[in-house]
């Protein structure tokens, strides 16, 4: 019986699948840019290309490069390598664009087996006789995972008519030259760009959703930068569906949708039995449309890059962490009302003005207000306005492809990477009004100092958890002067190891009285706080002076007099008795000076007989040496001793004078 509903289910999810794929298939609008053939003038003119959904599109400039066609391979499914066959370009030459049949494989394998083999552009000849469609990456993951992500030329779709000629041409030994041209491809009527991301807060989806994380993470600070100086007007969006009629009393609808049927999406691990809902997908994607709407309200719309990056990484589904818990504690991290103050000292008139200001925070009452109840059998004025802006307008088509950008009106194509993206923002402002940002390589911000990029920070030492890097701010524990702090890096970090104790304490208990300084803090690698003896409590917020008077601690012996001081105890005896730690007694004065007199004596009188020795000893040692040089004298008068040579004769003495 399970199994078997199991299966209705998955039937059921199937349908209400389509339902919703067929609510999104609208007016679509295939972006396009120039081709111009320069030569031969057979075939010389402009003709429509469809940029390719993949790549790096070069929006705002132009390529020229001279049209190939191999004889093997045609359709480019295959590695060229196997054929023997490169594409790459002689010095001095034209770059080679590789022009390829359609059919048999995705597109963007046949750009990667191109781009491989050396091309610099790509063009796709339809195989039949239509209007331009927009080539799109696959949808599945696996192999073509490996090399979407790592295209970098652009591509484009011919029709069929168009192609055949340039065959033709290629085939009869002509030098076909051809020219890309993006330039027109984003409108550019001011010195604004107004762009919107369409996107979704489900992580979950696979290959589109980790290439939608990873850009969020690497433009944010790009983006903060263009909004800051008031040179991009950005709007985030989020496509929903609504469940037919029909089915909004299932139990599936009820799962994926929120207001009674009206806004729904699909099952994040497409099975409803277990997992995430649809209908969390809807609450947070409502969620992160109020922050930005909030955000906007105080002058502050980039903290929505803050918010939805610090999502992504602090309360992804994987974990468990998808929850309206994490996100509060994200939105508070980044919310906090800010107060500052400032004094101003005017010599003139020898007053302090004292001025206080704060910064507006976001509100979580408010984003709370903003979102509604997900409950009433009514529209919600939020996601109502979704729905309608997801209707294509003007010169605009139905947005139906998650993630989708949108540039002064105009649906961007090609990877959604930093440069490329940058690259197709800046091509929308009029020419000499780009940003500085537009001229550099890379830009590089400091969000660390605005409120610390809403990361950790210990206010005695001015220690923070923001690191600035060109991708933005991370928040990541740091090591001051030797020690590693410990922790998530925003709501706190925790000094760990040796030497931890010289930095604040170790973020432990401490405190200073008369003179005398007590600590929890001990150098452990694990970094807890501990009461020192004579102390309880939790080591971090306080700890408490233990009586040990009254708990009976010390002082046990009858004649003891017990009196708690901070921290520890003193204990007195009465009468004529002393207090002995050690033993916790008392014992008699008289008793212990007494004894104390005894060794004295001892001690002198042995000191005495050691001196009295020792005398003795030298006193026997010089007389001994005494004698003996008086015996030796007196003996060397009547007789030479060996060792003494013998006197000479007086009468041999005046020789020496002849």
């Amino acid at each position: 019986m399970g199994c078997s509903t199991r299966s209705k289910g998955r039937i059921l999810l199937g349908i209400l699948l389509l339902i919703f794929s067929e609510f999104v298939v609208g007016r679509f609008v295939v972006e396009k840019n120039s081709l111009r053939v320069t030569s031969p003038d057979s075939i010389k003119g402009i003709h429509d290309s469809a940029i390719g959904n993949f790549g790096i599109p070069q929006y705002g400039g132009s390529l020229a490069g001279t049209a190939v066609y191999p004889k093997e391979n045609k359709k480019g499914c295959r590695s060229f390598d196997d054929f023997g066959i490169s594409f790459k370009d002689k010095a001095g030459a034209l770059p080679n664009f590789v022009l390829v049949d359609r059919g048999d494989c995705f597109f963007a394998l046949k750009v990667w087996n191109a781009q491989k083999a050396g091309a610099a552009a790509v063009l796709v000849a339809d195989n039949i006789d239509e209007p331009l469609i927009t080539m799109n990456s696959p949808e599945e993951a696996g192999a073509s995972a490996e090399y979407i992500s790592n295209i970098t030329i652009p591509s484009a779709l011919i029709d069929k008519s168009f192609g055949e000629n340039l065959k033709n041409a290629i085939s009869s030994g002509d030098m076909v030259n051809v020219n890309l041209d993006w330039r027109e491809a984003v409108p550019h009527p001011d010195d604004r760009v107004e762009y919107e991301l369409w996107t979704n807060s489900n992580d979950e989806c696979g290959v589109k959703c980790d290439m939608m994380i990873e850009f969020v993470k690497d433009f944010k600070g790009v983006a903060q930068v263009l909004e800051k100086g008031g040179y991009t007007k950005f709007t985030p969006h989020y496509i929903t569906w609504y469940c037919p009629q029909a089915f909004t009393i299932s139990r599936q609808c009820k799962s994926q949708c929120i207001n009674q049927g009206r806004y729904c999406a699909p099952d994040p691990e497409q099975d409803f039995s277990s997992g995430y809902e649809g209908k969390d997908v809807v609450l947070e994607n409502l969620r992160q449309l109020c922050v930005f709407r909030l955000a906007n309200e105080t002058q502050k719309p980039w903290l929505w890059w803050n918010y939805v990056n610090d999502f992504q990484i602090r309360c992804p589904m994987k974990e468990k962490k998808y929850n309206k818990e994490c996100a509060d504690s994200v939105i508070s991290s980044l919310g906090n009302r800010t107060c500052l103050s400032s004094q101003i000292i005017c010599l003139h008139v020898m007053f302090i003005l004292f001025h206080f200001w704060c910064i507006p925070g976001l509100d979580l009452k408010k984003i709370e207000k903003c979102m509604g109840d997900s409950n009433a059998d009514s529209d919600n004025p939020v996601l109502k306005e979704e729905q309608d802006a997801q209707v294509g307008k003007g010169s605009r088509g139905d947005v139906t492809i998650l993630p989708t950008l949108m540039v002064n009106d105009r649906q961007y194509r090609g990877k959604l990477e930093k440069g490329a993206v940058l690259k197709a923002i800046c091509s929308g402002f009029e020419e000499t009004t780009e940003p500085s940002v537009c001229l550099s390589g890379d830009v590089e911000t400091n969000e660390c100092l605005d409120n610390n990029g809403g990361c950790w920070q210990d206010k005695t030492s001015n220690f923070t958890a923001c690191k600035d890097t060109f991708r933005g701010r991370v928040c990541e524990c740091p090591i001051m002067n030797g020690v590693q702090f410990k922790g998530d890096g925003y709501n706190s970090c925790i000094a760990s190891g040796p030497g931890r104790c010289k930095l604040g304490n170790g973020g432990c208990w401490h405190e200073n009285r008369n003179g005398i300084t007590f600590s929890a803090c001990v150098d452990n690698e694990d970094g807890k706080c501990a009461c020192p003896s004579g102390f309880k409590g939790d080591g971090v917020k306080s700890c408490e002076d233990i009586d040990e008077c009254l708990e009976k601690k010390a002082c046990q012996c009858p004649e003891c007099s017990c009196k708690n001081t901070w921290g520890s105890y003193e204990c007195t005896c009465g009468k004529d008795l002393l207090y002995i730690r050690d033993h916790d007694t008392c014992i008699s004065k008289r008793a212990t000076g007494e004894k104390f007199s005894l060794v004295a004596v001892w001690l002198i009188l042995i000191a005495l007989a050691m001196a009295a020795s020792g005398a003795y000893l030298v006193y026997r040692y010089r007389w001994r040496s005494y004698m003996d040089s008086e015996v030796r004298a007196i003996m060397a008068q009547y007789m030479p001793l060996d060792s003494q040579h013998e006197v000479p004769s007086h009468q041999n003495e005046g020789s020496a004078w002849k």
